[in-house]
């Protein structure tokens, strides 16, 4: 089986070292796919000084490009989002936005450096808008060259209005726990299957 790997980009507000829930979800999604042999790495994104843009560096000052050369290094992208006003919260938009530049960068064959990766959605909130920001933040990735796996997004959304996160929950919902443990499954059957077998180039 080939070795895989996996990156997360947490895209909660909150800068570390404070608690995030969508850090957590993300940890609990690396911890699957690493029960599979992948070996993963993350990092808070507000964390650093990700410029807007649609290029893959935007000059002095941008962290994007060494984020980006962590995307490209592995086989499977996590990202992770709290909803905001029933959207993705705007630094996952920056996200996207910065991997627009991807749909110009090629390898050799013509075809997009992301082809041949696999994504994953990790999202939570105190409100409703968990399926619409999956199928947002997985339409975008698949756009820039992604692959999604079936059932590829994990969530837990707590009572609307409330004040409860899912860092505050003593245990994980087991609706939560098995949804996360079959995207992992699934992002890791699709990690592997096109390690083996590219896209064939156009």
């Amino acid at each position: 089986m080939a070795d895989l790997s996996a990156f997360a980009l947490t895209c909660s507000l909150t800068p570390s070292p404070a608690p995030s829930s969508s850090e957590l979800l993300a940890r609990h999604l690396l911890d699957e796919l690493e029960s599979y042999g992948v070996s993963a790495a993350s990092l808070r994104v507000v964390d650093y000084n990700v410029m807007p843009g649609v290029q893959t560096d935007m000059g002095a000052g941008d962290d994007w490009p060494k984020i980006r050369e962590k995307i490209l290094a592995a086989d499977i992208l996590v990202l992770a989002t709290p909803i905001w006003m029933g959207h993705p919260c705007s630094v996952a938009q920056r996200v996207i936005e910065r991997l627009d530049a991807e749909l110009s960068e090629t390898d050799d064959e013509g075809r997009p450096l992301t082809y041949g990766k696999v994504a994953v959605i990790a999202v939570v909130g105190n409100e409703d808008g968990a399926h619409k920001v999956i199928a947002d933040t997985q339409q975008a990735l698949n756009d820039v060259g992604f692959t999604v796996p079936a059932q590829g997004g994990t969530y837990w959304v707590g009572e609307a209005m409330h004040k409860v996160d899912y860092q505050d929950l003593n245990s994980v919902p087991e609706k939560t726990a098995a949804t996360t443990a079959s995207a992992a499954r699934n992002a890791v059957h699709l990690a592997r299957l096109l390690a083996t077998a590219p896209y064939p180039a156009g």
